[in-house]
């Protein structure tokens, strides 16, 4: 059996003062393999929790999760993991950054370097392979965090707000080189995200998380990813669908974010 598998996944933090906070409740999600999932919610609603259970990260307090049918405990390189920041090894290379997962597992050398010149060649940082991360802007960072994790050959990305601190241009284009290595490689991708309309874009599958406890509110299938593979993303934007489904996510996480003033101001 293939594919990622969340099952009544809850997750409860206990507090220093006796209290509890629950995280999550009830969150069950069944991805097959090469499906591309974007999660939206307001603050709070538990996205990254979620994202860090499945990544191993944090242990859920009950539920489970499963990769191709055997469960997931703590990290594994099965999951490879985007953070908003690319976390790269500012003192080396971009080359040395892709292949630090293929050394550690003990690829051979010459496999390693036709693995690594071909996903630079792929995110179009073939050209900087012997550049030092620190040398390179927040947008060529994130392609090389994104061929680093691609070096590992995980079953599934999962991307926290992978593209969140970039100016707007450059966003677009990293957008479209997601949805690229989506087509070309065939992985599973979960994708977090603030932005109503990159959840839109990238989404084939898109679930609205709402918070206290975070849970799925809502689930929707779309065609924007999939129009959206080698398209010029503005044109997608003018699809008759799009407009109305960005409007009624906007206000559905609206009216959330709206609930959670009103219980703050009450127990204020």
């Amino acid at each position: 059996m293939t594919g990622l598998v969340i099952d009544k996944l809850s997750m409860r933090f206990d507090l220093p003062d006796g209290g509890a906070v629950q995280a999550l409740q009830d969150v069950s999600l069944d991805l097959k393999q090469g499906e591309l999932l974007s999660v939206l919610g307001p603050s709070g609603c538990g996205k990254t929790t979620l994202l860090n259970i499945v990544a191993g990260f944090l242990a859920q307090t009950s539920g489970e999760v499963r990769l191709n049918g055997k469960p997931v405990h703590g990290p594994d390189a099965q999951r490879g993991m985007v953070f908003q920041q690319g976390a790269l090894f500012e003192w080396m290379s971009v080359r040395e950054n892709v292949s630090f997962g293929p050394d550690m597992k003990g690829t051979p050398k010459a496999e390693s370097r036709k693995t690594v010149d071909h996903l630079l060649n792929v995110v179009g940082l073939q050209d900087f392979k012997e550049k030092m991360v620190y040398e390179l802007s927040g947008g060529m960072q994130q392609r090389v965090a994104l061929a680093r994790c691609l070096a590992n050959d995980p079953d599934v990305i999962l991307m926290d707000e992978p593209l969140g601190a970039l100016d707007a241009l450059t966003r677009e284009k990293m957008q479209s080189l997601v949805l690229k290595l989506w087509k070309e490689t065939g992985k599973t991708i979960i994708l977090i995200t603030h932005s109503v309309e990159e959840a839109l874009l990238l989404g084939e599958r898109l679930v609205v998380m709402a918070p206290r406890p975070g849970r799925i509110h809502k689930e929707y299938r779309l065609p924007f990813a999939d129009l959206g593979v080698g398209a010029d993303l503005r044109e997608v934007k003018k699809h008759p669908d799009y407009a109305p489904t960005r409007e009624e996510i906007l206000n559905m996480i609206w009216n959330m974010e709206e609930e959670i003033m009103g219980r703050s101001e009450e127990t204020a």
